[in-house]
């Protein structure tokens, strides 16, 4: 549901989620307006929650997370406090870095980031496999990623 933006709001979130560091002078060229209105539409694009915030895109590597794993979970129950207690125990473990609820043989996919294999088999082995919540657990690593694209694909036109 887009709330009223123009090609101009369009691109200014475009330009935004390629670099949220451009200035605001810089997107004020961008997108062909002067500085006050760019700026006073990018307000506006924040108080309407389009902009939910500003990131800095990290090197994992560089940082020493080595593996990025994908956990497809399928709990036990789906009863309503099952459900929230697992939400909250995942919650708390900073390694999972995005839970989905899914559609399909899994309820949940986790993505997670960890330093190495022995630290993903801390992870397993102490923290999920001990959640009563969940009955199966299906894990794939990640070997590369050909694209990552922060870019949402809505039309820009």
């Amino acid at each position: 549901m887009l709330l009223n933006l123009d090609k101009i709001d369009l691109k200014i979130l475009k330009v935004l989620q390629e670099n949220a560091k451009i200035t605001n002078v810089q997107l004020a060229e961008t997108v062909g307006l002067s500085p006050a209105p760019t700026l006073e539409r990018v307000k506006k694009l924040e108080k309407q929650n389009l902009i939910k915030g500003y990131y800095a895109q990290l090197n994992n590597e560089a940082l020493g997370i080595g593996i990025t794993a994908i956990i497809e979970i399928t709990l036990t129950r789906q009863v309503e406090n099952a459900i929230a207690t697992f939400k909250n125990e995942i919650n708390n473990i900073p390694e999972i870095v995005e839970c989905y609820q899914v559609t399909g043989n899994a309820d949940y996919v986790l993505i997670v980031m960890l330093k190495d294999i022995p630290a993903f088999q801390e992870l397993i082995s102490t923290r999920l496999s001990k959640m009563e919540e969940i009955g199966q657990m299906q894990t794939m690593v990640v070997l590369s990623k050909p694209k990552d694209s922060k870019v949402l694909p809505i039309s820009y036109k």
